[in-house]
């Protein structure tokens, strides 16, 4: 039998077990062999961390999570498959690269479009294997043989075939809206890629005059440098102030255009004036009562936010210096009425956090209505269900709102949209590969549109094109819908969505059918972290301190779906220590195994009370994590084998049965052996998800052969059933409790020995305490059990402790010794004493209380009074014991 090291130490095995685990292929599931056995398929697929990405936190609580999920799975006999994979991550890559090429004193427009992708692939080859080999030392059993990339080949064409399909479908089509620009990255954002941050800013009312008349309208407004391109001033139809109005034009001041008063109900009575200025190609808003009262359109910013020629004299300004020239312009010429404060949402891009600018732009767009229906109705109808169920009002909001999705970019890194255009005769062609020619004139100069799709676009795919759809694979028949997806709750629009109606409307079924929503991780004092703040911790260095089973257990303990935890390195300790109070008790258990010792089938007539309470518990703890597993209450199935572990099997059971391990019945030795043995697999398979390096490590010394413990089965549950001994154990171990807690109040030694006396009318618990004496003896110090009929019949001096169904008495005089007592506390009444003079010595003195801060004076007040109060209590007590001299 081998030998386990003395001392837990995770560096010894964990790089040794992972490549084990994957020479061996023990992640990947034979499918024709599992579908040959009836194996049910268990599906999930990892949501792809950008590939220049570092694992942080949230990717580590995150992807333990599915790979506990995956194990259990995999314990239980399924057929269980999570495939890996990483996102381009179109704008972020491009920022690095641009940014690498800077520095080289290079520019993406000098470069050109291919070799600028030849850059940003090396990029990736270099940098896009990092986050994976991170996510090994954490231990993730997904299987890398599947691993994809969203710009693979076949999740390329699977890209391709849905632009086209939607297109054919007129569910994809080109036009100018109004979309998020982000001026630093010069391309557009969808709605989910806007942060909209809360932040004081200003509200200006301007008086715009009246055309021919003597007679001004007061306009208010949060964005003054778009009046160059007002094209109208809406009133709400209903407002009697201005009903007089509509209909006239006003001259926009400085400008001297003429733009109509319009009635629309848009406008809201209560803000500002009740009268707006309405700029279409500048506001989403204002673009539908432009189209609305065809007004037409009018750009006045190029894509770094710069107004325009159409700005006239503010044109080559910046928006914010626009801003103020325009509010300069109007105060001098006696057009502005005043500003104030005023609190609003303002939109950023989510990736630089520059200021998005709503503006007017020809590009690709999906239409969601017909889209959105079905992904709704599958939520109402329960088919999809969100853990936690709360989440699911964030996802009917975002489809009962969605507008329609601009999936162009103005980027070169990404998939480039399938769209070719003959500028001959204004034909747009939608192909996978470049035409020849235009099938309407037959030229042949054909280009390709400059942009690409948007990320989430390839991303939205992503459940099924990883499994080779457009293509029928056999992947895709056996693995596909998945079960569930594990992700965060900040992302329900940008993916969680995206995905569901892209199913529905590719594939015909739900993506999955569960979502588990996670929260995020803070820091110790619960905030989020940042690089500005300084108080990101690395995953990595975490797994090099205490080992990446510590670090895992600690994201999953203390957790619930949908809410954030707080990280702290006293808990990865504590978990560490959990680890070593697992190795040292299972080291225990091996050592006093005979060398030649085989597993030993239990025998129940050979049982003890202890041995059937175990058993019982553990098969009760089996079933209860199978269970909130099931639930994904999977925060609490890991305290429920803590609890068990370290309560249970360590600190009652093996030292309960410690006397039988070294005593003289080689039967009842060889039970306890059974027992300990049983109850050890069984805790490291329940326990190998959560912490799969220190269990597979553990079960290697196992005596037998076992094989691995990740190709293992679930341990059964329901074979054992002793309720009796349940309740008898449970009664016994309160008692032990209550007498060691006794003792911890009375500052006793926990090793004094005593007589204990039993006062019970319950003839069970009278028994129980008699059939207990070993253990009590063992575990509680206890010499001798007498039992009593009434209180008279029980020595006066005793420490009483109150359980059910019984009272216990400990006599003092076993247990202190009085004369060293009395030393003990008159060092402690003069030393007490002493504290008092000082305190009052400080306290009278009158520089001390008039000069010293009020708190400080406070303070020692207050040591005052509990160095007085602990006196009384002292001599009190001294007093007692001097009694008994």
């Amino acid at each position: 039998m081998k030998n386990m090291q003395k001392v837990y130490n995770p560096k010894d095995f964990e790089e040794r077990i992972y490549r084990d685990w994957m020479e061996a292929g023990d992640f990947t599931p034979d499918r024709d062999a599992d579908r040959a056995a009836d194996k049910q398929p268990f599906t999930i697929v990892m949501p792809p961390p950008n590939v220049t990405g570092n694992l942080h936190m949230g990717h580590a609580m995150n992807n333990t999570l599915q790979d506990i999920l995956t194990r259990f799975k995999r314990l239980q006999g399924y057929s269980a498959l999570w495939i890996p994979g990483t996102d381009h991550a179109s704008i972020s890559t491009e920022v690095k690269v641009v940014e690498k090429l800077r520095q080289e004193g290079k520019s993406k427009e000098s470069l050109g479009r291919e070799k600028f992708l030849d850059a940003a692939w090396d990029w990736t080859e270099e940098y896009g294997g990092n986050i994976k080999n991170q996510l090994k030392k954490l231990g993730v059993s997904c299987d890398w043989s599947r691993d994809r990339f969203t710009l693979d080949e076949n999740l390329s064409e699977a890209v391709q075939e849905v632009f086209i399909r939607l297109y054919e479908k007129g569910l994809i089509y080109r036009g100018n809206r109004i979309i998020n620009w982000c001026p630093h990255d010069k391309t557009a954002l969808s709605d989910a890629e806007v942060e909209h941050d809360e932040q004081d800013g200003k509200i200006w009312t301007f008086r715009y005059p009246i055309d021919g008349e003597d007679d001004c309208i007061e306009i208010s407004t949060t964005r003054p440098e778009t009046i160059p391109g007002d094209l109208a001033v809406a009133v709400n139809p209903d407002d009697e102030r201005y009903t007089e109005y509509i209909g006239k034009q006003v001259v926009l001041p400085i400008l001297g255009r003429k733009i109509p008063i319009i009635a629309d109900p848009y406008v809201e009575t209560e803000f500002g004036t009740g009268a707006v200025k309405i700029t279409p190609s500048h506001d989403p808003n204002d673009f539908q009562v432009g189209e609305r009262h065809d007004l037409g359109q009018l750009l006045i910013m190029d894509e770094t936010a710069h107004l325009n020629a159409n700005a006239g004299k503010y044109e080559g300004m910046d928006r914010y210096e626009a801003r103020k020239a325009i509010v300069a312009d109007f105060d001098e010429a006696g057009y502005l009425v005043k500003i104030e404060d005023h609190h609003n949402a303002v939109g950023h891009c989510e990736r630089c956090k520059t200021v998005i600018e709503p503006m007017l732009s020809l590009q690709w767009f999906v239409a969601m209505e017909s889209l959105a229906k079905p992904a709704l109705e599958a939520y109402q109808k329960g088919e999809l269900h969100f853990v936690p169920e709360r989440f699911g009002k964030i996802y009917t909001h975002w489809l009962e709102n969605i507008r329609d999705w601009c999936i162009s970019r103005q980027l070169w890194w990404g998939h480039r949209i399938p769209v070719y255009y003959c500028d001959e005769c204004g034909e747009i062609i939608v192909s996978k590969e470049k035409p020849t020619a235009c099938k309407k004139c037959n030229n042949t100069a054909l280009r390709q549109d400059e942009d690409t799709l948007d990320t989430w676009f390839s991303s939205a795919l992503w459940p099924f094109s990883t499994m080779g759809w457009p293509h029928q694979t056999e992947d895709l028949e056996y693995y596909y819908p998945t079960d569930v997806l594990v992700t965060g709750y900040d992302i329900i629009f940008f993916w969680v969505i995206r995905m569901v109606f892209s199913a529905l409307e590719l594939t015909g079924e739900l993506p999955f059918t569960d979502v588990y929503l996670t929260g995020l991780v803070r820091d110790e004092q619960g905030r989020k972290m940042s690089k500005s703040l300084g108080n990101g911790i690395d995953p990595l260095e975490v797994i090099d301190q205490y080992g990446a089973d510590a670090l895992r257990f600690t994201l999953v303990t203390g957790t619930s779906p949908g809410n954030d935890t707080r990280f702290s390195d006293k808990r990865v300790e504590n978990n560490r220590n959990f680890c070593n109070k697992l190795w040292n008790a299972s080291r225990f258990v091996l050592m006093n195994l005979p060398e030649d010792f085989q597993n030993a089938s239990i025998d129940s007539a050979k049982l003890r009370s202890e041995d059937r309470w175990i058993l019982t518990r553990g098969d009760k703890t089996v079933s209860d994590v199978a269970r909130k597993i099931e639930k994904y209450d999977i925060g609490l199935a890991a305290e429920a084998i803590h609890d068990f572990v370290w309560d249970e099997y360590c600190d009652w059971y093996i030292e309960m049965v410690k006397p039988r391990l070294y005593g003289e019945d080689v039967r009842d030795r060889e039970t306890v052996y059974a027992v300990l043995l049983d109850v050890l697999e069984k805790i490291l398979k329940m326990l190998h998800p959560f912490m799969p390096f220190i269990t597979e490590e553990i079960y290697s010394f196992l005596p037998g052969e076992k094989g691995k413990l990740i190709a293992s089965d679930w341990p059964q549950s329901g074979v054992y059933a002793f309720k009796e001994d349940v309740e008898k154990i449970s009664a016994l171990r309160e008692a032990i409790r209550g007498i060691r807690n006794a003792k911890a109040e009375m500052d006793i030694e926990p090793h004094r020995k005593s007589k204990l006396f039993v006062l019970s009318s319950d003839a069970d618990r009278r028994a129980l305490y008699d059939e207990s004496r070993g253990h009590l003896a063992n575990l509680a110090n206890i010499t001798d059990v007498s039992f009593a009929e009434n209180r008279d019949e029980v020595e006066e001096d005793v420490i009483s402790v109150v359980v059910e169904k019984a009272e216990l008495f400990l006599p003092m005089k076993d247990l202190v010794d009085y004369a060293k007592e009395a030393e003990r506390l008159e060092r402690e009444v003069e030393k007490t004493q002493s504290e008092i003079e000082r305190a009052e010595k400080k306290l009278a003195n009158e520089n001390f209380v008039n000069k010293a801060k009020a708190e400080v004076v406070e303070a020692e007040r207050e040591k005052l009074a509990t160095y007085t109060e602990n006196l009384a209590n002292l001599n009190e007590r001294l007093h007692f014991v001097k009694e008994r001299l």
